[in-house]
């Protein structure tokens, strides 16, 4: 399988325009939320350690579907029945027992490339007509989920501190 070419760190798009910046930073978010499974195991990464169903493999696996809700629904405009989405976001954090972090891992990765490949033809101003919310321009989209990734990485950093300390 070949391995797509490392994209641009935000550091290196710093004279670059607006859309190669927040392809940038999304890709480096994109990374780092998957990262924070790195050299867990299955139990770890399962670990509850708040109230909510919210899990280091729960946060992949609700990212993928962002991902998805953003690029694939809002983009295309089929319905998350048609992709075979959960109903909201509260439901992808929910994991299966099929759910391991390699199935997780490929997912997201799957779901990056495809979202990736979903607005490589759109300009920042084009409107995607899918969302709930009615017709948006694709710049909103990309700082959208920039916003969710960006959070979703701190909640990373804290569960993944906690169960690396707990062993």
């Amino acid at each position: 399988m070949r391995r797509r070419a490392q994209p641009p760190s935000a550091e290196e798009v710093t004279g670059a325009g607006l859309r190669e910046q927040l392809d940038a930073f999304l890709d480096e978010h994109r990374a780092a939320l998957a990262a924070c499974l790195d050299g867990l195991s299955e139990e770890q990464a399962r670990r509850r350690l708040v109230p909510s169903a919210t899990t280091l493999l729960g946060l992949v696996k609700h990212a993928t579907f962002v991902e998805r809700v953003w690029f694939e629904e809002a983009v295309t405009g089929r319905s998350r029945a048609e992709l075979g989405l959960e109903a909201g976001p509260a439901e992808s954090f929910v994991l299966t027992a099929e759910d391991t972090v390699a199935s997780v891992r490929a997912a997201h990765a799957a779901a990056c490339d495809a979202s990736r490949r979903a607005v490589a033809h759109l300009g920042l101003d084009d409107v995607v007509v899918g969302n709930r919310r009615g017709p948006l321009p694709l710049r909103w989209v990309l700082l959208h989920v920039l916003r969710e990734l960006a959070q979703h990485c701190g909640h990373a950093e804290i569960l993944r501190e906690q169960v690396l300390a707990a062993g």
